[in-house]
C-alpha cells in the first residue's frame, strides 16, 4: 500500500544535463517520489527529457555509502565515527603539508556538487592551503568554452540566453547532439523550424538523431572546425556581410583574425578539401549564415574536447562578432553546457586556472579575495589542470587528494594509469553517494557519506547563466551530510573555524554574492550583488534568475554585449587570430583509426544514478562500437559481433553496431560503463592525454585506434533478484530491469558442462526448479522459481539465435506471477509461445519497444510520429526518441507489401 503523496510539490533542478529544467517532486512516503517537469521553470515550461522523468526510479538507497569509511591496517573498509573521519582527513592534509608544502595535496571536483559545496571547497584549498590544486570534471567538458570566452570576451560569459532559440532563423548545431545530450532545448529549436520555418544545420563528423532533423549536415573530419569557421569568416567577408560599424566601436583585432583565417581557408573549394565534404554543401553554409541575420551557433563537447578547442570556439565567436550577430534576439554563440553545475563552479573559481567569482590570478585579484576572506596563504598562481593533476599523482607530486562526486577512474582519459596512480597516494579521501565505485576501489582510504539529489539544499547554474534552486525534500539517510558541511567541518580540524562557521547553505550563498559584488564596480561579469541581501526565507523561495545581477535589482540580464561593454581593460572584444587546425594524433599503419567518445541518450556520466532505472537501461543495454560498414568488411567484423577496441593506452571488448552514420576510418564508444556494470568497457582507458594548451582540456574525440574480431563460443543471459560476481574470462554487461538485474553474457569456450556448473553455482544448486543441459547441442538453461514468481534464470547457447527473447525474459521477471505458458515457454527456451515481445526501448519515457512502434506503423498506417504518439504516446514528452520513430516508419514504409488477389 502507497503513502499519500504529500500535498504539495517541491520545486527544485534536475541534476543531470547544463539544461537546468525545473522539477516539481512529491516524495512517495517511501524514501522515493514523483517526479514531473515544472511548467513555471523558463528553462523547461514543464518538459523533461528521458532521464529526468526517470529520477523517481533512481531514489533507492541501493549501493548508497551511508556511513564514514576507513581503511585499517589490514587494508580492510569499517564504518567509522564521523568525528575519527572528519578528524583523519584533516590529520592527513595538515602532516602532508608540513611536509612537502600546499601544493602536495589537491582536489578534484565535479559539475555534480551545488554552488554552494564549490564555494566552500575552493575557499578552502586556494584561500587557506593555500594552493590551487582543484579542478573540476567539468574540465572535461566546457574548458575550451571558458577558455574562448576569456579570450574574447574578456570573461567567461555566455552572452545570449534560450530564448534565442525560439526567435532565430538560423540554428547551427557544431559538435553537438543535441536531440540526446539537451533533448529539451532541441524540441524547442524543432518548434522554431515547425512552426517559423527556422533552419538547422548540423555538422558533425558523424550522423546523429540531431542531424535527422536537419535543414544540412555538413559531416566533417575531425577537427576541422576551425578551418569551417575560418572560411565561412573569409566568405561574410568577401560577401560583404561584415557590421562594420560594430567591429569599429566594439572591437580590436579583426584585420589579423581575417588574414589568418584566409590563410587558413580561403575560399569554400579549400574548406571542402580539408573537411572533406561537398563543395556545394559548402557553399550552401555560407550562403544561407550570410543571408540569415538571427543565427545561433550552438557548441558543445564535439568543440570543446579537441587538443584545439579554445581557437574553434574563437573561431566561432570571430564569425559573430564580425557581423555583429551577438546579444541580440534570436543570434550569437551559445556554449551548451555539459553538467548541472559546470557553470556554478565556473562563477565560484571551481577551476585550477580560476580564482573565485570569475577572478583570474592577476595580482590585484588575488590581494582582493584575500582581503575578503581574510585569508593571508591565498594561492599566487593557477594550480594543476585535470591531466597534469593526475599527472602529478603518478609522478609522486600530489601525496594527498580528495575526490568529490566524481569518479576519474572511468572518465578521465589513460583511465588505466589513473587508477593505477590512485594506488600510490599516501592519502585518498573520496566523497560520494555510492559505496562502490571504479575510483573508491582504486584504494580510497577514507569514504565519507555526502547527501544525494533530492536530499541537498543549494543552487545550480545552468547554460543561459540562470540560477535556480535545488530543494531537499527526501530525508538524508544514514549518516550522510551535504558536501559543504563535510569540507567545512574538515577546514575546521585544520585550523581554519573562523571562515568555515557555516551554519547552512543559505550563508554560503550570501558570502559568495557579496565576493562577486566586492570592488566590482561593473568591471567584472559576474555580480550578483542584487542577491546578496536575500534573507533565509527568500533564498529558500528563490525563483530562477539570471546573472549578472547588480545591486537593488532582482532581475538579471537576458542578454549582454549587444553594443559592446565587453570585460577587457579597454572593454573591448578582441577577435582570435586562430591556428592552422592539425589533430594531436594521426591513424597510421597499426592504428588505422580514429575514435571517438560520447554519451548515449538515456545514460548520465558513469550511471551511478542513471543505471538504476530499468527504463534508461532498456534502450542500449550494452556497450558497443559504432563502425562503418567498409571498416567492418576490412577488419572482418560483423554487425551484433564482438571486437576488441585497442588504443596506445588500452583496450575494450565490445559490441559491434555497423551503421553509415560513421565516417569510414572512425569508430564511436559510448562513455559510461565501467567496472561495476561491465566486464571490459572502460573507454576512458582508451583516450590518449593530448591537452587544448590553453584550456587543458583533453582531446576525447580523435585517439588512434584498431579493431579486431573476438570470437566466443557461447552466448546468453542471466536474469537475477540480485547482483551476482561473474568468474574472470566471462563477458558480461549489467542492466538494472524491473524487479532485479539482467546480464549478458558471452564465454571462451564451448564446454558446455563447465558453464553449466559456473551456472549453478551461481543459482544456488539446491535452489534449481528446473535445468537442461544438453551437450550435445551446446545448450543449458535452467530457473529457479519461488512460488509462482521467476526469481532467476540462465540461458547459454552456442547460437544466439538458440535463445529465447531478451525483452520477453525481462518481462517474465518482473511479472507478479509466471501463467502457465509463460512457465512452460520458460523451461522450452522458446519465448514466442508466451506472449508478445515488444522489442527493445525505443521511447525510455513512455517504456515503449521497437515492435510495438512497428505493429501500429504496419496495423494503424501510422505515418508519421505524431500518429505514432497518438496511438502509443511515445515521442510525446522529450522527443529524444522521434527520430528514431522517424527512421522506423521510413523502414516499414520501404518494406514490400503483399499484393492484391
Amino acid at each position: 500500500m502507497n503513502a499519500p503523496l504529500q500535498a504539495k510539490a517541491v520545486k527544485t533542478t534536475c541534476p543531470y544535463c547544463g539544461v537546468g529544467c525545473g522539477v516539481l517532486a512529491r516524495p512517495d512516503g517511501f524514501g522515493g517520489a514523483q517526479v514531473q517537469g515544472d511548467p513555471e521553470h523558463p528553462a523547461n515550461f514543464g518538459r523533461l527529457c528521458s532521464k529526468g522523468s526517470a529520477l523517481g526510479e533512481t531514489l533507492s538507497l541501493d549501493g548508497r555509502l551511508l556511513h564514514p569509511m576507513m581503511r585499517g591496517p589490514a587494508g580492510v573498509m569499517a564504518r567509522a565515527p564521523w568525528d575519527d573521519a572528519l578528524n583523519a582527513v584533516a590529520k592527513g592534509f595538515r602532516e602532508t603539508i608540513a611536509r612537502h608544502g600546499p601544493d602536495s595535496v589537491a582536489f578534484y571536483v565535479s559539475g555534480q556538487l551545488l554552488t554552494e559545496d564549490y564555494y566552500v571547497a575552493n575557499k578552502l584549498m586556494k584561500g587557506f592551503i593555500g594552493s590551487a590544486n582543484i579542478d573540476t570534471n567539468s574540465r572535461l567538458c566546457m574548458a575550451s568554452s571558458v577558455a574562448g570566452h576569456r579570450r574574447a570576451f574578456g570573461a567567461d560569459t555566455v552572452p545570449g540566453c534560450y530564448e534565442d532559440l525560439d526567435e532565430a532563423d538560423l540554428l547551427i548545431l557544431t559538435g553537438s547532439n543535441a536531440a540526446w545530450c539537451h533533448p529539451i532545448l532541441f524540441q524547442r529549436m524543432l518548434k522554431n523550424k515547425r512552426e517559423r520555418g527556422a533552419r538547422i544545420v548540423v555538422i558533425d563528423p558523424r550522423a546523429t538523431p540531431t542531424s535527422d532533423e536537419a535543414d544540412l549536415l555538413l559531416q566533417i573530419a575531425p577537427g576541422m572546425d576551425s578551418v569551417l569557421f575560418s572560411g565561412l569568416l573569409a566568405y561574410l567577408a568577401d560577401q560583404g556581410v561584415l557590421d562594420r560599424d560594430y567591429i569599429r566601436d566594439h572591437t580590436n583585432g579583426f584585420s589579423e583574425a581575417l588574414a589568418r583565417a584566409r590563410h587558413i581557408a580561403p575560399d569554400a573549394e579549400a574548406v571542402a578539401e580539408q573537411c572533406n565534404v561537398p563543395r556545394e554543401r559548402i557553399e550552401t553554409f555560407f550562403a544561407w549564415v550570410a543571408a540569415t541575420r538571427k543565427t545561433v551557433t550552438l557548441y558543445s563537447q564535439g568543440v570543446n574536447q579537441s587538443a584545439q578547442g579554445t581557437d574553434k570556439v574563437n573561431a566561432i565567436i570571430n564569425c559573430h562578432l564580425a557581423t555583429g550577430r551577438i546579444g541580440q534576439p534570436g543570434m550569437g554563440p551559445f556554449s551548451l553546457t555539459g553538467q548541472p553545475n559546470a557553470m556554478g563552479g565556473r562563477e565560484v573559481g571551481g577551476l585550477a586556472n580560476q580564482l573565485a567569482a570569475h577572478m583570474d590570478f592577476e595580482p590585484g585579484n588575488v590581494d582582493r579575495v584575500r582581503r575578503f576572506w581574510d585569508a593571508p596563504a591565498v594561492a599566487p598562481r593557477p594550480g594543476l589542470k585535470a591531466v597534469d593533476l593526475f599527472d602529478a599523482v603518478a609522478q609522486g607530486r600530489i601525496k594527498a587528494l580528495w575526490i568529490m562526486a566524481t569518479n576519474p577512474v572511468v572518465s578521465l582519459p589513460r583511465a588505466d594509469a589513473v587508477r593505477t596512480a590512485l594506488g600510490n597516494l599516501e592519502l585518498l579521501v573520496v566523497s560520494d553517494v555510492v559505496a562502490a565505485t571504479d575510483t573508491i576501489r582504486a584504494g580510497a582510504h577514507i569514504l565519507l557519506p555526502a547527501a544525494g539529489w533530492g536530499e541537498k539544499d543549494g543552487t545550480v547554474t545552468n547554460s543561459e547563466r540562470r540560477i535556480s534552486r535545488q530543494r531537499g525534500f527526501l530525508t538524508t539517510p544514514g549518516e550522510a551530510q551535504p558536501d559543504w558541511w563535510i569540507v567545512s567541518e574538515v577546514a575546521k580540524r585544520m585550523g581554519f573555524a573562523n571562515a568555515f562557521n557555516y551554519a547552512s547553505a543559505a550563508e554560503i550563498f550570501e558570502e559568495h554574492c557579496a565576493l562577486s559584488a566586492f570592488e566590482n564596480g561593473g568591471t567584472r561579469d559576474f555580480d550578483i550583488a542584487g542577491l546578496g541581501t536575500l534573507s533565509h526565507e527568500d533564498y529558500a523561495a528563490l525563483d530562477p534568475v539570471q546573472w549578472p545581477v547588480a545591486k537593488n535589482e532582482t532581475n538579471g540580464a537576458k542578454r549582454l554585449f549587444a553594443a559592446g561593454g565587453f570585460y577587457t581593460p579597454d572593454r573591448r572584444a578582441r577577435f582570435v587570430a586562430v591556428a592552422k587546425p592539425k589533430l594531436a594524433a594521426e591513424p597510421g599503419r597499426y592504428l588505422p583509426l580514429l575514435l571517438n567518445t560520447g554519451r548515449i541518450r538515456d545514460q548520465w556520466h558513469t550511471m551511478t544514478r542513471t543505471g538504476k532505472s530499468p527504463r534508461l537501461g532498456a534502450h542500449i543495454e550494452e556497450p558497443r562500437i559504432a563502425v562503418h560498414p567498409d571498416d567492418a568488411q576490412s577488419f572482418n567484423i560483423e554487425d551484433g559481433a564482438f571486437a576488441r577496441v585497442s588504443t596506445l593506452h588500452g583496450s575494450a571488448v565490445l559490441r559491434v553496431a555497423v551503421t553509415p552514420s560513421q565516417r569510414r576510418g572512425e569508430i564511436f564508444a559510448p562513455i559510461h560503463w565501467n567496472g561495476e556494470t561491465a566486464s571490459d568497457a572502460r573507454v576512458g582507458a582508451l583516450v590518449h592525454a593530448a591537452c587544448d594548451p590553453i584550456s587543458g582540456q583533453p582531446e576525447m574525440k580523435a585517439t588512434e585506434a584498431t579493431i579486431a574480431p573476438v570470437q566466443f563460443a557461447m552466448h546468453g543471459f542471466f536474469l537475477t533478484r540480485k547482483p551476482v560476481d561473474l568468474p574472470t574470462g566471462v563477458w558480461w554487461a549489467r542492466s538494472t530491469v524491473e524487479g532485479g538485474f539482467g546480464y549478458r553474457i558471452a564465454v571462451p569456450s564451448s564446454n558446455t558442462k563447465h558453464w553449466a556448473d559456473i551456472a549453478r553455482d551461481l543459482l544456488g544448486n539446491d535452489e534449481i526448479y528446473a535445468e537442461l543441459l544438453d551437450e550435445g547441442q551446446g545448450r543449458y538453461r535452467a530457473a529457479i522459481i519461488r512460488g509462482e514468481t521467476l526469481d532467476a534464470c540462465v540461458f547459454l547457447a552456442k547460437s544466439p539465435q538458440a535463445l529465447p527473447g531478451w525483452e520477453w525474459l525481462k518481462q517474465q521477471l518482473a511479472a507478479p506471477s509466471l501463467t502457465e505458458p509463460a512457465r512452460r515457454a520458460l523451461l522450452a527456451g522458446r519465448a514466442a509461445e508466451a506472449g508478445t515481445d515488444s522489442g527493445p526501448v525505443v521511447c525510455a519515457c513512455f517504456g515503449v519497444g521497437r515492435n510495438a512502434i512497428c505493429r501500429t506503423i504496419s496495423d494503424r498506417r501510422a505515418t508519421s510520429p505524431e500518429a505514432v504518439g497518438r496511438e502509443l504516446k511515445a515521442g510525446t514528452n522529450c522527443g529524444s526518441c522521434i527520430p528514431e520513430i522517424r527512421r522506423l516508419i521510413a523502414e516499414t514504409e520501404a518494406q514490400p507489401q503483399p499484393q492484391a488477389v
